[in-house]
């Protein structure tokens, strides 16, 4: 049993321990780009993203992006206030027939349908945008022109795993902003705060999606180890519902900074805490064992305890859609899920088993 938990932890707690891989200004640049993009600087601004740039005098920015690339697109945006709506994005991909793209795209929404090929706010000289995918790298170069030198903006980057269909971009699989200062190199924090949605993710994942199903199953299929299982499940029940109480206020936060629109995964969250606070109250009232109203308190704590656990589970598959996280958060959370069940279904056969080959079985809870 304790094998089975341990793998179960270390399970979802890979998923936060994947390294972010960053790229790096050492390579050549492809000869085949058009354009003069010689005495460039060069910044790693985002895992893989290197970004190559520099101001001429006549107020014009050269850019060059490069990512690893297998297929999809890369861009990045140029926004007023760090968000994505309302910015405008170079985007560049290679088709089904290996012909380059690059187009300027206005975000208007979050929708594809708000996201328009060829309009935006950006001044491009079209003769001068090139697309290269050499060694795995794909090379977005670009030019932009500014009404004054550029100096601390507001910029996005974003990749999606699907190649662009009639000029229509599917949704992105990751994306970062940052306020990037082009007269020093240096990025001033940002402005899509990505370590606070990390943090809210992993904490309630963690607290929602592992500790607190592991308390449960020790309540359930432990109470042979008695009194040990009464104080591992409330141990791990509160250590649980602080981790998640301190996930739900990162969440706030998130949401006062960013205004996110997702109200199916807010209202399931307030939902959810909303019965864990209940739970942590009803530990509180709890009745004598010799009470008259102990049975009614069973049946009430063991069925909210289910319910914050399945509408738990839920919001966590709805907060890793809506928060565009990566391949490793949804393999990681579903071979937790994997395991959990396994382990209960397993444990669960047991403890009938036990039950029928008993003529005299424990009540259990």
């Amino acid at each position: 049993m304790a094998r089975v938990l341990l793998v179960a932890v270390l399970a979802a707690v890979s998923v936060f321990l994947v390294p972010a891989v960053t790229g790096s200004c050492d390579d050549a640049l492809p000869t085949e780009l058009a354009g003069n993009y010689s005495g460039m600087a060069c910044r790693p601004v985002w895992n893989n993203f290197v970004l190559r740039y520099a101001q001429d005098g006549d107020n014009v920015l050269r850019v060059v992006l490069s990512a690893m690339y297998s297929s999809g697109w890369v861009g990045m945006g140029f926004s007023k206030d760090g968000l994505m709506v309302g910015s405008s994005a170079m985007v560049g991909w290679v088709g089904k027939t290996g012909q380059s793209h690059v187009k300027q795209f206005a975000l208007n929404g979050k929708a594809p349908s708000l996201v328009i090929a060829d309009r935006g706010f950006l001044i491009s000289n079209n003769g001068d945008h090139t697309v290269v995918v050499k060694e795995a790298k794909i090379y977005l170069a670009f030019q932009l022109s500014f009404n004054s030198p550029l100096k601390q903006q507001q910029v996005l980057f974003a990749f999606g795993s699907a190649i662009p269909v009639n000029d229509r971009l599917a949704e992105h699989q990751d994306k970062t902003s940052m306020n990037f200062d082009f007269t020093t190199g240096s990025s001033s924090g940002s402005s899509f705060p990505n370590g606070l949605k990390r943090t809210h993710g992993a904490l309630n994942l963690f607290a929602w999606g592992v500790l607190l199903p592991i308390g449960a199953i020790i309540a359930r299929y432990c109470r042979g180890w008695d009194p040990l299982w009464f104080y591992l499940h409330a141990g791990i029940q509160f250590v649980g519902f602080i981790l998640g109480l301190a996930g739900v206020v990162a969440g706030v936060s998130l949401y006062g900074k960013i205004q996110a629109d997702v109200p199916a995964h807010r209202g399931l969250g307030i939902f959810v805490l909303v019965l864990g606070i209940l739970q942590i109250l009803a530990f509180f009232l709890r009745p004598n064992k010799d009470s008259k109203y102990r049975k009614y308190w069973n049946w009430y704590h063991h069925w909210v305890g289910r319910l914050v656990l399945f509408f738990a589970a839920v919001n966590i598959v709805v907060g890793i859609k809506v928060g565009g996280a990566g391949n490793s958060w949804k393999v990681g959370y579903g071979f937790n899920v994997a395991i959990l069940l396994i382990t209960i279904i397993t444990l669960e056969v047991l403890l009938w088993t036990r039950w029928k080959n008993n003529s005299n079985p424990t009540t259990t809870y």
